[in-house]
């Protein structure tokens, strides 16, 4: 196998990361459209229902469920979006926020459809003296685009029932993102009841063409980011897989070059959605954070076997075409305030805290990097911090062993006595990282000094 080294620039030469824009004002920004949406769409639903409506139950109950439907649907468009690697929404609140609402939107967006559902037939049956089961097939049967608004629904609860905790933990990821992916199905289904039944389209040209433009603009932005630039970028720089390095702790290193990757702006700490283009890695992309600083046209992403996905990476070859997204993250050297700055790594987290540590240093800042870790043999990547003259200090020895844990408060701060004078950084496995932020914030360390970022898109 080939091994690459890579230029290295002069220090200063380096560019501030995209992660560098402070996220509160874009976190406020975008909780605020949020809510806009769902205001505006509530005066939507109140200006267009009729006065007498919620004189009887039946009209009350039906004009509540009217409200969910319309809710759920601008809340699915949102959902989308979050996900949908708009720059913007990224660049203000980053990627695994941006998941993570997306997550509890899922969550609200089934709820709300089902109550929709329950509403509507509730409402007719109390207005035409049905029986609920009778009332709903008579929807079924009399309403257009009923049939397929059931399947789009049946689809949002499956989606939204395998995103569940217990059910997700049986899952692969990959059998997991085919079932995800039939959400797009999903809203297709149901949008063309929302038109052709919704009372409040119905006899409305105005209020149908801009619900149609709604859903015509997130479908757009979704092909744009997500489909037709990265198609576009591998186009443009044709990236390749140009070696694979096995490393210490069961990881593997692949380094991918192609022209021009370095105007891509990745900085150390970011993360790419990497997807390799042979069999048993097209289904899905997964995300990598970058490993080494400052490398050109070429990029090291250093992966641990955690999975089927990530241990088949070690069996990748040279020249396997690679399709990126990113740069995505703000766990960058833009983010440290001060001079000081501990970086802790556990497990793959030891990639970009490798690339930051490099970063960071020739920014001028006092590096400390703790390595936890079960064996010495599993401190990847080590011997290259150790080589950068890096304060390096490896904390090896399972809690079992040891009595302790070695990043609880009292222990970190025996082994990082000025740590609450320090940025913080983390990157490790969840327990590890939920440990490290109590510590820090135990030592004294406030909590915008405090830095971690997950990876999870599921």
């Amino acid at each position: 196998m080939s091994t690459i080294t890579p230029p290295r620039p002069s220090p200063g030469t380096e560019q501030p990361g995209r992660a560098a824009a402070p996220d509160r004002p874009g976190s406020l920004a975008l909780r605020a459209l949020l809510a806009l949406a769902v205001v505006a769409v509530t005066v939507f639903w109140w200006t267009g229902t009729p006065s007498g409506t919620g004189t009887t139950p039946g009209g009350a109950v039906t004009a509540l469920g009217e409200l969910t439907g319309l809710v759920a649907s601008v809340l699915v468009c949102a959902q989308v979006l979050l996900t949908g690697r708009v720059p913007w929404f990224e660049r203000s609140v980053g990627l695994d926020r941006l998941v993570s609402w997306h997550r509890t939107l899922g969550t609200s967006v089934v709820l709300l459809v089902l109550t929709h559902v329950l509403l509507m037939v509730l409402g007719g049956a109390l207005l035409s003296r049905n029986a609920l089961w009778s009332q709903a097939v008579t929807i079924v049967t009399t309403q257009p685009e009923m049939l397929s608004a059931v399947a789009g629904t049946v689809l949002f609860v499956l989606v939204g029932a395998t995103s569940a905790r217990l059910l997700r933990a049986s899952l692969s990821y990959e059998a997991w993102f085919v079932v995800h992916l039939s959400v797009y199905l999903g809203i297709y289904l149901t949008f063309g009841h929302q038109i052709a039944a919704g009372a409040h389209f119905v006899g409305d040209p105005a209020a149908r063409l801009v619900w149609i433009l709604l859903y015509a603009g997130t479908a757009a932005a979704l092909l744009t980011w997500r489909v037709v630039l990265p198609l576009a970028d591998v186009a443009r720089h044709a990236p390749r897989v140009t070696a694979v390095v096995p490393e210490a702790g069961g990881m593997t290193s692949v380094w991918v070059s192609g022209s021009g990757l370095g105007d891509l702006g990745a900085t150390a700490g970011q993360f790419f959605l990497v997807r390799f283009l042979v069999r048993g890695h097209l289904v899905s992309a997964h995300p990598y954070s970058v490993s080494a600083a400052r490398t050109g046209d070429h990029l090291r992403f250093t992966i641990g076997a955690l999975g089927d996905h990530s241990r088949a990476v070690a069996r990748l070859r040279p020249g396997t075409r690679v399709l990126l997204e990113g740069p995505f993250g703000r766990f960058t050297a833009a983010r440290a305030r001060r001079r000081g700055v501990l970086l802790i790594a556990g497990g793959a987290g030891v990639g970009p805290v490798r690339a930051l540590a490099e970063e960071l240093r020739l920014r001028g800042h006092d590096v400390v990097v703790v390595h936890r870790a079960r064996s010495a043999a599993d401190l990847g990547l080590g011997g290259e911090l150790a080589a950068e003259g890096i304060d390096y200090r490896p904390v090896v020895g399972r809690r079992s062993e040891l009595g302790h844990d070695p990043l609880d408060a009292g222990h970190l701060v025996a082994l990082v006595p000025d740590l609450e004078r320090r940025d913080v950084f983390v990157c490790g496995p969840p327990g590890m990282v939920a440990t490290v932020v109590r510590s820090a914030r135990a030592a004294g360390v406030p909590r915008s000094a405090v830095h971690h970022e997950e990876l999870s898109l599921s």
